[in-house]
């Protein structure tokens, strides 16, 4: 069902996405640094957009963001949804496309993406807005190493100012190769595939499983890759190209090969992701919407624990 729907979403933002015009990208980097949105603050293709969660103590937006940037939380604006009882899965393409134009980003907008930056996992809010746009057709996005707390570490100022978009259209131009099915997965091994499991060894290994996960173990074939090696906490940064093909050699995949990311529910997958397809450079690689929440509700569908990391 996922597929159809998918298939009927390509056709239908095909049909117009031609008149919509791609950005000129300022920057053709997956990550940029501090002093390189304080350059660009100025102009006016530029849209930052804050995605730092809410916390008990408020809104981190409203204690102090970058100037001028927009405000749409990773957990409440609706980057993500509950699809065919999947949560975290990918909005229907309109409903998406609505909410991003009312950030004021239109397809002549360069995105920069600004999670906290405390760690790989808070980071990865922003490598999966930053997948939402890719597989929405929007390539002038990029994401601030380091988020937030790069920002503040590099002495910017801050604002206290709310920004209020004024609402434009955003056309999407979906881009099925990068969103796996299930039934991807399913094929995947015999069309030699490689599946990268992004979460902890040990949810990997099914010591551990995750609470909206049906059953313990890993998708038969996966290689393990956690995603907290693609992010230096300690640094606040993400880890560099040559670093993450040392990881894919150390887990037994070619650094070219085909290959589609999975974790719990699409959010740590979406880290693997952006390291593998964005940093490294391998074009070849996809994301798994739906993850283990979706393959493992599904009784028919194989899960194994493997012996080790590797396996």
């Amino acid at each position: 069902m996922r597929s159809l729907i998918l298939s009927a979403v390509a056709a239908i933002t095909f049909a117009f996405a031609g008149s919509a015009a791609q950005a000129e990208r300022l920057t053709e980097q997956p990550l940029v640094d501090a002093n390189w949105v304080a350059d660009n603050l100025d102009n006016p293709s530029l849209v930052v957009v804050d995605i730092r969660s809410l916390t008990k103590s408020g809104s981190p937006y409203e204690a102090g963001h970058i100037p001028g940037a927009v405000y749409a939380p990773y957990g409440k604006f609706g980057w993500r949804a509950k699809v065919d009882n999947v949560v975290g899965m990918l909005p229907p393409v309109d409903v998406i496309s609505k909410r991003i134009g009312a950030l004021g980003i239109d397809n002549d907008k360069q995105v920069v993406v600004v999670p906290a930056g405390q760690n790989s996992s808070d980071f990865g809010s922003a490598t999966r807005v930053y997948w939402t746009f890719k597989v929405l057709g929007h390539d002038a996005v990029t994401i601030l190493d380091g988020g937030q707390r790069a920002w503040l570490a590099a002495g910017k100022a801050v604002s206290t100012d709310p920004v209020a978009p004024r609402a434009v259209a955003f056309n999407a131009d979906f881009r099925p190769e990068l969103l796996a099915t299930a039934d991807d997965v399913a094929k995947a091994r015999a069309e030699g595939i490689e599946l990268v499991d992004a979460r902890p060894v040990a949810q990997f290994t099914g010591q551990a499983k995750s609470g909206v996960v049906a059953r313990p173990g890993a998708v038969p074939g996966a290689k393990n890759i956690p995603q907290s090696r693609f992010y230096s906490d300690q640094d606040g940064a993400f880890v560099a190209a040559d670093v993450i093909e040392n990881l894919v050699a150390d887990a037994g995949v070619a650094t070219d090969a085909k290959e589609i990311t999975y974790c719990n529910t699409g959010h740590w997958a979406s880290v693997a992701w952006f390291g593998l397809s964005e940093v490294m450079g391998n074009k070849n690689t996809a994301m798994y919407d739906g993850s283990l929440t979706e393959w493992a509700a599904d009784p028919k569908r194989e899960m194994v624990i493997p012996e080790n990391p590797g396996s």
